[in-house]
C-alpha cells in the first residue's frame, strides 16, 4: 500500500518538474519582447504617422520635458510694451472728421465782376458831392470853362469825345455806377468841380485850368448811392 502511494507521489512530482522545465524557455522570450516594446528600434517613428501620441516627444507619458523659457539675467528687466499716454487734464483727444458720403468739397469760385462794377477811381473817405438818383439813373452836364479842348469818355457807354473850350454838353440817362474820364488835349491840368443841380438826378461838372499839378483830376465816378468821387 505504501509503495503505491510513493509511486503516485513520484509521478506527481515528476509532472510538476516537467511543467517547470517546459515553461523556463518562455520566460526569457517574454522578457525580451517587453524590452523590445519599451526600447524604440526606429528613432524616426515619431516623424512618420501614424504613431502613438502617448509616446510623442514632450508628452508626460514619454518622460521628455519640454524646454522652459530662460529667465532674464540678474540686473536685467524684462521688456514691457509701451502704454499709450492719456491726454492731459482739460485736453480732448482729437477725433478725425468723418467723411460724408457723396460730399465733394470744392473751393468756391470768386464771383464774376462786370466792367460796369469795377471802379476805375478809388473812392475817397469823403465824397466830393452827393446827388439823388432817379431810378438809379443820372444826367451829367459837362461845362468847359477853359480855352483848351477837352477829351472825355463814359467808360463802357461811349467812345472818346471832344468838348470845345467855353462850351458844354449833357450826358443823359447814365446808369450808376458810372465812370467818366477827361483830359486836356494840350496836356494841361484840370480842376474839376462836381455839384448837384436843381433838377433831380442831375449833376453839373465844371472844368477850370489848374496851375498846380497836385490840383489836377482826370476821372470821376458816381456810385449807386449818389456819392461822387474824383481822382
Amino acid at each position: 500500500m505504501k509503495s503505491q502511494n510513493f509511486r503516485k507521489s513520484g509521478k506527481l512530482f515528476g509532472a510538476l518538474c516537467g511543467g517547470l522545465l517546459s515553461s523556463l524557455p518562455a520566460i526569457p522570450q517574454a522578457l525580451a519582447q517587453e524590452s523590445t516594446v519599451k526600447v524604440n528600434p526606429s528613432p524616426s517613428i515619431f516623424s512618420e504617422p501614424p504613431y502613438n501620441r502617448s509616446q510623442a516627444p514632450g508628452s508626460p507619458e514619454s518622460g521628455v520635458t519640454p524646454p522652459r523659457p530662460i529667465p532674464p539675467a540678474e540686473g536685467q528687466v524684462s521688456p514691457v510694451p509701451p502704454r499709450p499716454i492719456p491726454p492731459a487734464e482739460g485736453q480732448v483727444s482729437p477725433v478725425p472728421p468723418r467723411p460724408i458720403p457723396g460730399d465733394r468739397t470744392q473751393q468756391p469760385s470768386p464771383p464774376a465782376v462786370s466792367n460796369d462794377q469795377q471802379p476805375l477811381v478809388e473812392p475817397r473817405q469823403t465824397p466830393s458831392a452827393t446827388i439823388a438818383l432817379t431810378n438809379g439813373m443820372v444826367n451829367i452836364r459837362l461845362v468847359n470853362n477853359t480855352a483848351a479842348k477837352i477829351t472825355f469818355q463814359v467808360i463802357g457807354d461811349t467812345a472818346p469825345r471832344s468838348l470845345e473850350g467855353k462850351s458844354d454838353v449833357t450826358l443823359q440817362a447814365l446808369k450808376a455806377p458810372v465812370t467818366v474820364t477827361f483830359e486836356r488835349q494840350d496836356s494841361g491840368q484840370l480842376i474839376v468841380t462836381p455839384q448837384a443841380s436843381l433838377e433831380p438826378g442831375s449833376l453839373e461838372v465844371t472844368f477850370k485850368e489848374a496851375t498846380n499839378a497836385t490840383q489836377g483830376r482826370s476821372a470821376m465816378r458816381i456810385e449807386r448811392n449818389g456819392s461822387v468821387f474824383l481822382n
